[in-house]
């Protein structure tokens, strides 16, 4: 009788183990397959297919090995509501201000950080012309807010950019972007 009790808890599991939600994109399931990894995807957050492909590519062109799992994703939800889903997901609690720890030399496990969309981009150029990829950086114009969750040894690295610019359509998007990937 046990052992028909244990098995039937067991069964609705093994069944839900070999369903794939549609907030999981394949990336996630290919590349964290048995490896223990989990990536947690903000509720409500859209997989975008062509920039991940295009960060694949990149970081595959730079050094020449297969890239870590990643998955890029953007939602309409503010960088401050993210930024806490991933700091209480972490178990880091609060997202500190910017990167300087309170005086401490390393930077805190999640915290804010803002930037130049211009700037940050204009790096890319080299590695979009050896892609042979066309992208009109000169719409990168603005400021963003952003922030930097540090993985787990089981879950990636978080950065946050809100607004973004789309490399793939040559424009800036007014959502919080969200880049997770294995360091």
């Amino acid at each position: 009788m046990k052992r028909l009790v244990a098995l039937l808890l067991l069964i609705p599991l093994a069944g839900c183990k070999r369903e794939k939600s549609a907030d999981v994109s394949d990336y996630e399931s290919r590349d964290t397959q048995g490896s223990g990894y989990t990536f947690i995807v903000y509720p409500g957050a859209r997989l975008l297919p062509e920039l991940t492909d295009l960060r694949r590519k990149a970081q595959g062109s730079l050094n020449g090995v297969a890239p870590p799992p990643q998955a890029v994703y953007d939602t309409d939800a503010a960088v401050e509501d993210v930024a806490t889903f991933y700091a209480k997901q972490y178990g880091y609690g609060k997202v500190a201000p910017d990167a300087t720890g309170n005086f401490s030399s390393a930077s805190p496990p999640a915290y804010y950080r803002s930037g130049d969309l211009a700037q940050d981009n204009a790096g890319m150029k080299p590695v979009l012309d050896k892609l042979g990829f066309k992208a009109d950086l000169s719409k990168a114009v603005g400021t963003y807010k952003g922030a930097q969750i540090s993985a787990q040894p089981s879950r990636p690295a978080v950065t946050l950019t809100r607004p973004y610019f789309d490399i793939s359509k040559s424009q800036v998007v007014n959502r919080t972007l969200i880049i997770m990937y294995r360091e």
